[in-house]
């Protein structure tokens, strides 16, 4: 029997109707399959990444810079949402600075810059700075699927996130921006139209450039969805499954499938945002709507649905593994069917 039939095995010979457990017994299914090689736990791993971002200085967001080193200390202290999702559910989590904008670092130390650059005025980041970026991602996976590591989860921190990652989703699709670009968190409706007055002036400056998904990263990204990127990149090399959390992280997706050929096979959806962009990003991986398992109306961003959906995850794994088989049950042949004399 070779592994994918051992696999569909597993799932199938389970003491259920087949495909009653619908989408979890999907995703388990793309999980195991991208292990090639069968475990019985899962053993996860949440990144998050934080960093500041230049196009602030637009009016793009309703709250001050200084929230993303705020927030992200507080996730290191173990009083943000996602690190009691994380306790919650006794996953291990680490906060990694690449590019807040404060002299002090929030958890791990890989500063590409202090913050990126307005890009409505020049490039966010320069080529040194997005390698910094990118290999800060890259090797936090490398490291964890060292340790054993078998799913990663990406979640990010960094206020004006939402308007670096509709721009990205813009400059790869050319999708007009009032259908990718959200209001955020706690955003007004004329912050909205300023970011999406924003976001098309900006990718207009730097279209000529745009020559790769690299180039529009870091030309209008940030140092957190660069890192994001890389991560995904890394965990299709290491064959290790990754969970997708919301917006931000659906784009670096997108960059991630287009970069890196297999990266779709070890992908899985969480949560839909309510940010309008995330279906168009989903779908430039291959990932249908009508596939993403949690609709809680969320944007708070920092791997908030991802914990959740990993949470799911080791419950359906441990059920496969430890609930009756069918082929256990002895069951009783059926009485030939008569029929009634007319």
């Amino acid at each position: 029997m070779d592994y994918q039939a051992r696999v569909e095995e597993l799932i199938n010979g389970a003491a259920k109707p087949t495909e009653s457990l619908g989408l979890l017994e999907k995703h388990i299914r793309k999980i195991l399959l991208a292990w090639g090689t069968m475990h019985q736990e899962i053993k996860p791993h949440h990144f998050i990444f934080a960093a500041d971002n230049g196009v602030v200085e637009e009016g793009v967001v309703s709250y001050p810079a200084e929230i993303t080193y705020l927030q992200a200390q507080n996730m290191v202290d173990g009083k943000a949402t996602i690190s009691c999702f994380c306790q919650a559910n006794t996953i291990p989590y680490t906060v990694i600075d690449v590019g807040i904008n404060h002299q002090k670092a929030a958890g791990l130390n890989r500063k590409a810059a202090f913050g990126t650059k307005n890009f409505m005025k020049e490039e966010a980041m320069s080529a040194e700075e997005f390698s910094a970026a990118w290999n800060a991602g890259s090797e936090a996976v490398a490291g964890a699927a060292k340790e054993g590591v078998n799913l990663i989860s990406f979640g990010e921190m960094g206020i004006g996130n939402t308007t670096t990652s509709s721009a990205v989703l813009h400059g790869l699709t050319g999708i007009l921006p009032e259908f990718v670009v959200g209001s955020g968190a706690g955003g007004t409706s004329e912050v909205l139209k300023r970011k999406r007055i924003v976001v098309a002036k900006g990718v207009e400056r730097h279209k000529p450039q745009f020559r790769s998904v690299e180039d529009v990263l870091r030309s209008v990204g940030g140092f957190d969805m660069v890192a994001i990127c890389a991560g995904m990149v890394e965990c299709a090399k290491q064959q290790v499954p990754f969970v997708i959390d919301g917006f931000i992280t659906a784009v670096a997706y997108a960059c991630a499938a287009r970069i890196h050929n297999t990266t779709e096979n070890f992908a899985v959806p969480s949560h839909l945002s309510k940010e309008p962009g995330m279906a168009y990003a989903l779908l430039l991986g291959n990932i249908l709507v009508d596939d993403v398992p949690i609709r809680a109306n969320m944007a708070l961003g920092e791997g908030t649905g991802a914990i959740l959906m990993i949470s799911m995850l080791k419950t359906m794994i441990f059920a496969i593994y430890h609930t009756a088989r069918l082929s256990d049950f002895v069951l009783s042949q059926p009485e030939p069917s008569q029929l009634a004399a007319i």
